[in-house]
């Protein structure tokens, strides 16, 4: 305690401007440049997405893969639909597209960790920026059914590499960072849909609407290399296997920034004993499963089971609602409740984040038997439900990268949060699978 007393005195000493104004600008600025990040990194894939169906539509092709296009784009067309079922089925379940979203992403976020961090940040954001523009330009000029496809290969790419790079990017800055990525992240969902609306509403053609978002890339070059005022040692255009961000500077940075509990439970460890091992690595690696990775992926699963294998099938025929209107106001109000929860971190921090994936798995198994049974009186009570399950999903994805960021060792903490964001991916995919049994055996019925 004495010693954690001196160095700060210390360190008001040597800079004293840095706990003024400035040491609150630059806090603030950073949070913004996070917050703006998440929701690029998010919002770029929403948008494309949205407008893939439209520029798809106009093409002659009618592949399949169009079909489920439209599908999870406008909210499953009654035109394409299966009347012998009483759940008003479209022919091929939403667990299609999502597994074509989510495996570019789950590839790289299982095999990337091991190898990004030879790659300095400033080529990451290039790159990410460089795929987002490219699935633009690639899904609004394409001419055939495969350039869209890799248009969103690409999106998907973007999404995860900036995922992983940008959570690993938070250790070099003040945890308050990561409420920041968190409810921008958040807000990509509803301000994406919202937007790519309110533009065609107007009147613009999709690809001009699609041409419009280009902004979109172009705001999180600004966000990184403008809004963002980093530590020097942030590896940003160069990066040799020793180097580590310098002891003194991340001390100085969590006095002035953190409280003493903080600096006891995430004091920095020395970071010039080398690059970390494979062995380390899969040691981290093990530690982060249980008590964080496992959770963030059960929540996810059971999330994305209810989205893409139950969420069609909540249709309720005496509402005023078409089903294609239900199922639009589902994923409006999912949003809602993740972009609320994504922003909460300020307010309140959850470090038992199995207790989201519990309510979550409950959630999942009381809607299974709500589609079996169909014993829900009212549409609103699902509507309830949904944005309940929203904000179960966003606030484990928030506490689970808050913990993980304040209790790992600070020489792994950038390993561990770029390989901790695989259990989101990896329990969406897994749901994905579980979507198409589900979906088959309940539109048989």
């Amino acid at each position: 305690m004495v010693r954690t007393m001196e160095r700060s005195a210390s360190i008001n000493a040597d800079q004293p401007e840095q706990l003024g104004t400035n040491g609150c600008c630059v806090k603030w600025r950073n949070w913004c440049g996070f917050w703006l990040l998440g929701l690029c990194n998010n919002f770029a894939y929403v948008v494309m997405l949205s407008a893939a169906h439209d520029i798809l539509e106009k093409q002659e092709s009618k592949n399949s893969t169009v079909t489920a296009s439209d599908q999870l784009a406008v909210g499953l067309r009654a035109g394409n639909r299966s009347n012998s079922s009483r759940y008003d089925c479209s022919p091929v379940s939403t667990g299609a597209v999502l597994l074509a979203d989510i495996l570019p992403t789950l590839f790289i976020k299982i095999s990337a960790p091991f190898v990004i961090h030879k790659v300095p940040y400033g080529f990451r954001v290039l790159f990410c920026v460089a795929m987002a523009a490219a699935s633009f330009l690639l899904v609004s000029f394409s001419s055939a059914v495969w350039l869209s496809i890799i248009g969103v290969i690409f999106a998907s790419i973007s999404s995860g590499l900036g995922e992983l790079s940008f959570l690993s990017l938070s250790v070099f800055f003040n945890r308050n960072v990561l409420e920041g990525w968190g409810s921008g992240t958040g807000a990509a969902g509803v301000a994406g849909s919202l937007l790519y609306a309110g533009l065609i509403q107007a009147h613009l053609s999709p690809r001009t609407t699609l041409l419009i978002m280009l902004i979109v890339p172009i705001a999180m070059l600004v966000s990184y290399f403008v809004l963002l005022v980093p530590e020097p040692s942030l590896p940003q255009w160069s990066r040799s296997e020793t180097e580590c961000p310098p002891v003194d500077s991340e001390e100085r940075q969590r006095l002035m920034d953190e409280s003493e509990d903080d600096l006891e439970t995430s004091a920095p460890e020395d970071r010039t004993m080398g690059p970390v091992t494979l062995q380390q690595k899969l040691a981290v690696i093990k530690g982060l499963l249980l008590p964080f990775v496992i959770p963030l992926g059960l929540v996810y699963f059971a999330e994305y089971f209810i989205n893409q294998g139950l969420m069609e099938l909540l249709f309720f025929h005496n509402s005023s609602l078409s089903h294609a209107e239900q199922y639009r106001w589902y994923q409006t109000l999912y949003q809602v409740g993740v972009f609320v929860s994504r922003s909460s971190l300020r307010l309140k921090k959850f470090r038992k984040t199995w207790i989201f994936s519990l309510l979550q798995v409950v959630n999942a198994v009381f809607l299974i038997f709500a589609v079996l049974f169909q014993f829900l009186p009212s549409i609103w009570i699902v509507f309830g439900i949904i944005l309940y399950e929203g904000l179960l999903g966003g606030a484990a994805y928030v506490n689970t990268f808050h913990f993980i960021s304040k209790e790992t060792e600070s020489r792994y903490r950038e390993f561990a949060m770029a390989t901790s964001s695989v259990g989101d991916s990896l329990g969406i995919a897994v749901a994905g699978a579980a979507a198409f049994p589900t979906h088959s055996y309940f539109c048989s019925l």
